[in-house]
């Protein structure tokens, strides 16, 4: 049996079955797709080449890092480019054994651009059942309102949420930068695709206070908050959270990334876990940040001081707060229970 240190820890999570709650549909893109759709579109801002995307994707601050964001999300300019995008991100998560995923889609973005509504749903439901098929992974969506853009984004990410709600989609949310975009103003929006079924999952308390968390469970009726990572700041809200069994999904990587948290030893996982809060280990947009969920594993493990045994009980926190059905919850952590059983010996 590998040992229990910190590279036997590596080969526990490289093999674990694993669920991500917080990833983005466009920034789950790698290195290699987003060069191939540089190429196909010569006359974008991005590198066409592997090795300087690495420099590309290094950020001063949060603004650019949504700046270099939406060059990325430029490259996506037709329903191929949506099928070819969403496969391959499923093939990057079936290598770190990746069982389910709830992928945060911004369809707005590519519908303004020209691709058709028809068209880019027809794209993403055809690469989530190959992705099922030949892959052994099961994708969800979560049709998120980029909030820079508006109201108008509002209304038409609810519209195609709504009427033409595909049979992957389990969630709303709201993404973007939070200073200067209240979350209050989106409430509307949100109680329309709650009434229609879908779940509310909007980030917050990322780059902003713990007013922005209290904003959106308030307002939006928060089922799991993207981030909250200055949740901290505030006991009474850490209570709450606790109480209400409301879970953080936490990004580490991404929040050193953006500037969120100065540095990985001060960032609060631990005070959240301490608080009694649920917390899931996610990647947020990880070749962007140079990372993957394994990796985030590994460093929530160290932040929290878990052995193999506390390592699989986070990862079925994730399963736990997934929207999927109960049977593929239980089928889930069955999986990682056995698992932990055979590498126990």
């Amino acid at each position: 049996m590998p040992s229990s240190g910190s590279g036997g820890l590596s080969a526990f999570i490289a093999g674990l079955p694993k669920a991500e709650l917080h990833v983005h549909h466009v920034g789950s893109a790698s290195p290699r797709i987003v060069a191939e759709l540089a190429a196909r579109h010569p006359n974008s801002a991005v590198p066409a080449d592997e090795d300087a995307l690495a420099e590309f994707f290094t950020f001063s601050d949060f603004a650019h890092f949504i700046e270099v964001y939406l060059s990325v999300v430029d490259l996506v300019r037709d329903a191929e480019d949506v099928r070819l995008l969403t496969y391959e991100v499923a093939r990057d998560m079936a290598r770190q054994n990746i069982r389910y995923a709830e992928l945060t889609v911004t369809p707005y973005s590519s519908t303004r651009r020209g691709i058709p509504e028809r068209a880019f749903m027809e794209a993403i439901e055809d690469a989530r059942r190959a992705a099922a098929a030949e892959l052994g992974v099961t994708l969800r969506w979560c049709f998120d309102i980029p909030g820079e853009a508006g109201l108008e984004a509002a209304e038409e990410t609810t519209r195609l949420a709504c009427e033409l709600r595909p049979e992957g989609l389990v969630s709303f949310g709201l993404g973007g930068p939070e200073v200067g975009v209240p979350r209050p103003q989106f409430k509307p929006y949100f109680d329309r695709a709650i009434a229609e079924g879908l779940h509310s999952v909007p980030h917050a308390g990322e780059t902003t206070g713990p007013r922005t968390v209290w904003d959106a469970l308030d307002s939006l009726r928060a089922e799991r908050i993207g981030h909250g990572t200055s949740s901290v700041r505030d006991p009474e809200l850490l209570a709450y959270l606790a109480e209400h069994r409301i879970p953080l999904e936490v990004c580490p990587t991404s929040n050193i990334a953006t500037r969120a948290v100065a540095s990985l030893d001060e960032h609060p996982i631990a005070e959240m876990v301490k608080a009694g809060v649920p917390v899931t280990v996610n990647s947020d947009d990880p070749p962007m940040f140079g990372t993957d969920l394994c990796t985030e594993y590994e460093i929530a493990a160290r932040l929290l001081g878990l052995d193999a045994a506390g390592v699989a009980e986070l990862a079925k926190n994730a399963v736990t707060a997934s929207f999927a059905p109960a049977r593929v919850k239980s089928s889930l952590s069955a999986e990682i229970d056995a698992y932990l059983a055979s590498w126990r010996g």
